[in-house]
């Protein structure tokens, strides 16, 4: 995921832009076509303006608005390490994109708008509002893959 957020100080949510960047795994569960709810965990190593680290889980739902763009809710909490220590906190977030249902393999490809608020419970000035773009890992490697297959060659039969 990357995006842009807000962070700001106490009585003001967004007083300053960094730049948002991280990785996000999700597990969704229970889905057997796209039109399914689906729910599961998911794990996300993230980082405000590269002035932290966060690292954080909990529960994510699936409800399927459309068969190919259902919207994604999740809530969890975090840790951020600053400064040599860490502090808790919690987040929720929402996913509007492409969530594609896999007929003939456990894996998916999701893409889309992540939206999202981490609520520091120690420090009020390090919470942040995010708006990122969450890309699947396989379509930013298409273009490797594509190269590579195209150095070789086809094969020979």
């Amino acid at each position: 995921m990357t995006g842009v957020c807000g962070t700001g100080a106490e009585g003001s949510l967004w007083q300053d832009t960094c730049w948002f960047n991280g990785a996000r795994m999700e597990l969704v569960l229970g889905r057997s076509r796209s039109a399914d709810f689906g729910a599961g965990p998911f794990l996300d190593l993230n980082t405000a303006g590269f002035e932290d680290v966060r690292v954080g889980g909990g529960l994510l739902g699936v409800a399927p608005f459309s068969d190919s763009l259902p919207v994604a809710l999740s809530l969890g909490a975090y840790a951020r390490r600053d400064d040599e220590r860490w502090f808790p906190g919690v987040s929720g977030w929402l996913f509007l994109g492409s969530r594609s249902y896999n007929f003939h393999s456990n894996y998916a490809i999701a893409a889309g708008l992540l939206i999202g608020y981490q609520r520091d419970l120690h420090e009020r000035g390090s919470d942040a509002v995010v708006i990122a773009l969450q890309l699947d890992a396989l379509l930013l490697a298409i273009p490797g893959i594509y190269a590579v297959s195209a150095l070789r060659g086809s094969p020979e039969e």
